[in-house]
């Protein structure tokens, strides 16, 4: 079983290098789209994904259209608060690429827009909360993925 776990332009560190981490233990690739708000090798990305980094298996894209345009066959789902699907119905498969937007604003509206029937949301029951830290709703996509494919 693989995974694929994609940040469009993610911005902090931090959370990229815990994504790093998540990916090796769960066995995903990790797709990483440029602008990033930081540089590859900023020592707090390196502090979170600790000495794993090297094993990883990451793909750098240039900007959002060269990844589509290298993926452009594959299936993908789409997460965001703005989602109206719970991400518990997103039919899982083997190499399936899960997208996610940069910390401060998310997806870019376009995509969401154009992807409607793939986006999904992780519910929140609160409303003095606008969405969860990136990594951690990572985590929770990714490993409800494993469960069902397992």
């Amino acid at each position: 079983m693989s995974l694929n776990i994609v940040l469009i332009e993610p911005e902090i560190p931090n959370n990229t290098g815990n994504i790093g981490r998540l990916a090796l233990a769960t066995g995903s690739k990790l797709h990483l789209v440029k602008p990033f708000g930081f540089e590859i090798n900023d020592s707090r990305l390196k502090r979170a994904g600790l000495d794993y980094w090297q094993h990883l298996d990451v793909i750098y894209y240039d900007n959002i259209d060269d990844f589509f345009q290298k993926n452009s066959n594959a299936n993908m789902v789409f997460l965001s608060s703005h989602g109206k699907k719970q991400h518990w119905d997103i039919a899982f498969e083997d190499n399936l690429f899960l997208v996610f937007g940069k910390e401060s604003v998310g997806l870019p509206k376009n995509i969401t827009e154009q992807h409607q029937d793939q986006l999904f949301k992780i519910p929140l029951y609160s409303e003095h909360i606008r969405s969860l830290n990136l990594s951690n709703a990572v985590s929770i996509i990714v490993y409800e993925g494993l469960r069902q494919l397992q």
